[in-house]
């Protein structure tokens, strides 16, 4: 369940989110990006109801799993034609990667708040590098 945050509400969490999405999509994403910004007052509600149930039985649905993966070069230059020199990419649906963004920021919140991460833990964290767990 979407956890109490310092917005005034869970829409407005999820509305904020959705506002910081950058305007991209997967290929295959039925809804586009553009299109969930501008009706994101009317959206909200219902995604932070959808990912409220979705995270209280446990369940992230396969559409939310499926990915589009495409094949990119990893350094301008090799050759085009040995397989090798390509990487997947794979691009998830808009949706869920704001379920991910959601979870991501409550669950750093939470353990950040409660003084349950590591003081030497310095990756995925906002402005905490290497350096800084040296000082």
């Amino acid at each position: 369940m979407l956890l109490k945050t310092r917005y005034r509400t869970v829409d407005d969490e999820v509305a904020a989110a959705v506002l910081k999405l950058p305007n991209k999509q997967c290929s295959s994403d039925p809804l586009p990006t553009w299109l969930l910004k501008e009706c994101v007052d009317d959206l909200a509600p219902f995604l932070s109801h959808l990912f409220s149930q979705l995270l209280h039985q446990g369940i992230v649905p396969a559409a939310f799993k499926s990915s589009y993966v495409c094949p990119r070069i990893k350094k301008l230059g090799l050759d085009t034609s040995d397989v090798s020199n390509y990487r997947p990419v794979s691009n998830l649906k808009v949706i869920s990667k704001l379920l991910e963004r959601l979870v991501t920021s409550q669950l750093t919140a939470y353990l950040s708040d409660n003084k349950l991460l590591p003081d030497h833990k310095s990756a995925y964290l906002a402005f905490c590098s290497t350096e800084t767990v040296i000082a």
